[in-house]
């Protein structure tokens, strides 16, 4: 039975996701960069404040002008994903409406960052099935939840992304050590992070980042990815093509893909068949 491997036959994998394009994000991308963690960051495209915007003293939550998000994300390695066009409550708006947040929001961000915008993450959390069929009509490869599993299981729904935990719950310690030192036994394993950035300056606790970071960072078994790759790389698994008996494995992808079978881990190239 061939299991999941991540590239250069990593068994671990590690992403965060933060939301709502705010000043902070400046400061937590210095954080990520300095110890090779990515990211995925989702933006609002209808809520970019003025350009030159000036808050009132003691303001948290200070979302950054279109001109200042492209310089924070465009030059860095983090991905950016769609939050919907105003941060709406989209369970409560008619499906025109629905449509109408996604698809413009994901449009604008193509335009304002180049290249192709694919990922989500649920305003206040909030779904339903419907929702769930307007993202998958919009194109959207993934949506995150805000429902923490306490888990490192490959998720199975990708609009229905739940991630491992937020940064300040209280198993964050916990977790990490279960993630490090236990091993990841059949199939790969997957810690998802995820919250605003504005929340470390609220509560005064951005040593809970640099700490993670440290941490989590510079280890040679865990890939460091932000969210669509990850989806993509699981996806091109999961298309992989067996003969009836097992032993022959098609790969029709474009990018190659890493297998465990039997304990050895096998590479298997773009377009190529393997006989085990």
């Amino acid at each position: 039975m061939p299991y999941l491997l991540f590239p250069q036959g990593r068994k671990k994998a590690l992403t965060l996701s933060y939301d709502d394009g705010v000043e902070q994000d400046a400061r937590l991308i210095q954080i990520l960069d300095r110890h090779g963690l990515r990211a995925t960051f989702n933006l609002n495209s209808g809520c970019f404040p003025q350009e030159g915007v000036t808050y009132p003293a003691g303001t948290i939550h200070r979302r950054m002008p279109l001109s200042w998000c492209q310089k924070t994300y465009s030059t860095s390695r983090h991905e950016v994903a769609v939050h919907c066009l105003t941060h709406a409550m989209l369970t409560e708006l008619p499906q025109p409406q629905v449509l109408h947040e996604i698809l413009r929001d994901r449009e604008n961000l193509e335009a304002e960052f180049g290249g192709m915008v694919r990922g989500f993450a649920y305003p206040f959390g909030a779904f339903n099935d419907r929702i769930v069929d307007a993202l998958q009509a919009s194109g959207i490869a993934y949506a995150r939840t805000v429902y923490s599993t306490h888990g490192f299981d490959i998720p199975q729904d990708w609009l229905r992304l739940h991630p491992t935990c937020h940064h300040n719950d209280p198993q964050l310690d916990a977790l990490c050590d279960r993630f490090l030192n236990e091993p990841a036994r059949f199939s790969s394993q997957l810690f998802y992070l995820w919250g605003h950035a504005y929340e470390f300056e609220e509560q005064d606790n951005w040593q809970v980042i640099e700490r993670f970071a440290e941490r989590m960072g510079g280890h040679d078994d865990i890939w460091y990815a932000t969210n669509i790759e990850i989806v993509d790389y699981v996806n091109a698994y999961r298309q992989l093509m067996y003969s009836a008996d097992g032993n022959t494995i098609y790969n029709p992808n474009h990018r190659t893909i890493w297998l465990e079978m039997n304990g050895k881990a096998l590479q298997l190239e773009a377009g190529e068949t393997l006989r085990v």
